[in-house]
């Protein structure tokens, strides 16, 4: 196994100064530098683990989930100039325009990464043909989310980006390819399906029990031409937003989730935050609002609105804990990732000095003492708390520089009981307090102040050890 925690490489949480060249990546031995930029890295570590499954004979699941497409929009400088050229030749063509045109070079290194990702579906293509196994294996892709760009240069007959509840912002591709499986001519697929078909699908395919509590449908029948999917269906999403103009933990944040935040979606219509209603057939780009025309359908989709929120409003906003203390991974890093409902989930947020805080939900495995070590920056950065740090030209771009910060003194607190501080010196790098912490489930609160015991930041890196 190999990862990258959170949603990018050079997340907070990530090994300080990632740079998708030559990183330092998760396995289950520890910490191990790749050579190589980090799509052909994922790559080959998938296909060099699926050839040795294949000399021994056995049956595998391989997942490659990739970082990129995503900021930071760093790629090798040869696909960026190959799409220099090809976005050059679409422009004096007239096939492709960017708005705004401050975008262009973002894009230009946004498609260059989705074609080092190309070349690298047809090694992993090349590499099942080569051993054989292409006819037998059943071959997944998907994206995640909406595009990021797509609006800006071709959204595809959609409207909406990634995060919103427009078709553009999360209707996506899925590929499924499997020769052997009796599924069919290449075709596209209709009905109403998302991604929690893939699971009792995968394992029909295998001829696995599925179990009955699954929120997704079987649609092996659909693929191999058995059955169509149900017209009747219906499907709602709905998600937390990016908890933007906070700076501290709020129940107004756009993070909680609300039933007006939901997408209600049946054949051609779509039923957005309880509010507004769009008949795609006559309007793909979801412009005119309906509601007031069709009572009727409006009436059936909020019913299942209603169904659906009154089974997840108990546990859409149930906060996730961090367990701390397990003898399976002790110590523990906590990163102002996790914080609730507040947004530092980037490095460049910690070098620019994003004046925020929030709490840790935190799960304590076992009961005992624990050094709880405060930093403003991670222990490989080797930093002083009050330290700033230049920027630094990386491969291929460069990180902003640190910002110093006035910090004199680090407190610490869980839940409600006694806080504790400790001064901050000059050279200081990380504050440590020891807490002798029951079993359950709690909060942790750090303060980083100033000499007049104003609150600067929080810790936005957090070592806990059971001792």
């Amino acid at each position: 196994m190999v990862w990258f925690p959170s949603s990018h490489i050079n997340s907070t949480p990530d090994v300080w100064n990632n740079d998708y060249f030559n990183d330092a990546y998760r396995t289950q031995h520890g910490l191990r530098s790749f050579k190589g930029y980090c799509t052909d890295v994922f790559f080959s570590v998938g296909i060099n683990w699926m050839k040795e499954r294949v000399k021994r004979g056995e049956p595998f699941f391989c997942f490659l989930p990739m970082n990129a497409p995503h900021w930071p929009h760093f790629v090798p400088k040869q696909y960026r100039e190959a799409m220099k050229r090809d976005f050059a030749a679409a422009e004096r063509a007239g096939r492709v325009k960017v708005t705004p045109p401050g975008k262009r070079d973002a894009l230009i290194s946004y498609l260059a990464m989705i074609k080092n990702i190309d070349d690298n579906v047809g090694r992993l293509d090349s590499f099942l043909q080569k051993t054989g196994i292409v006819d037998d294996t059943i071959v997944v892709f998907l994206t995640d989310n909406g595009s990021t760009f797509g609006p800006d240069y071709f959204p595809a007959g959609m409207r909406g980006r990634k995060t919103q509840l427009w078709e553009g912002g999360h209707r996506v591709p899925c590929f499924i390819r499997w020769k052997n499986g009796q599924l069919g001519k290449p075709r596209n697929v209709g009905g109403l399906t998302h991604v929690q078909d893939l699971l009792p699908t995968l394992a029909s395919f295998c001829e696995l029990p599925i179990p009955s509590d699954l929120d997704g449908i079987d649609l092996a029948p659909v693929f191999r031409g058995e059955a169509a999917v149900a017209d009747e269906r219906m499907l709602v999403i709905n998600y937390s937003r990016m908890p933007h103009g906070f700076e501290y933990p709020s129940p107004d944040s756009q993070s909680i989730m609300r039933r007006e935040g939901a997408g209600v979606l049946w054949k051609r219509w779509r039923f957005l935050e309880d509010k507004a209603l769009y008949d795609l057939a006559t309007d793909p780009l979801q412009k005119k609002n309906v509601i007031e025309e069709h009572p009727k359908i409006v009436e059936k989709m909020r019913a299942r609105l209603e169904e659906w929120w009154g089974s997840v409003k108990d546990q859409a906003n149930e906060p996730q804990a961090v367990v701390i203390g397990h003898p399976n991974e002790n110590p523990v890093m906590l990163t102002a990732c996790e914080w609730l409902d507040v947004f530092i989930d980037q490095q460049q947020q910690v070098r620019r000095a994003d004046l925020k805080n929030g709490w840790w939900e935190i799960d304590v495995a076992e009961a005992g003492q624990y050094d709880l070590e405060l930093r403003r920056w991670p222990r490989e950065s080797n930093l002083a708390i009050r330290a700033g740090t230049p920027a630094i030209r990386m491969t291929d771009g460069t990180f902003v520089e640190g910002v110093k910060l006035p910090i004199t003194r680090a407190r610490i607190r869980f839940g409600t009981r006694p806080g504790q501080t400790k001064p901050v010196g000059p050279t200081t790098k990380g504050v440590t307090f020891t807490v002798s912490l029951p079993k359950g489930r709690t909060r942790l609160h750090t303060w980083f102040d100033d000499d007049r015991r104003q609150t600067v930041v929080g810790a936005y890196y957090v070592y806990a050890n059971r001792k």
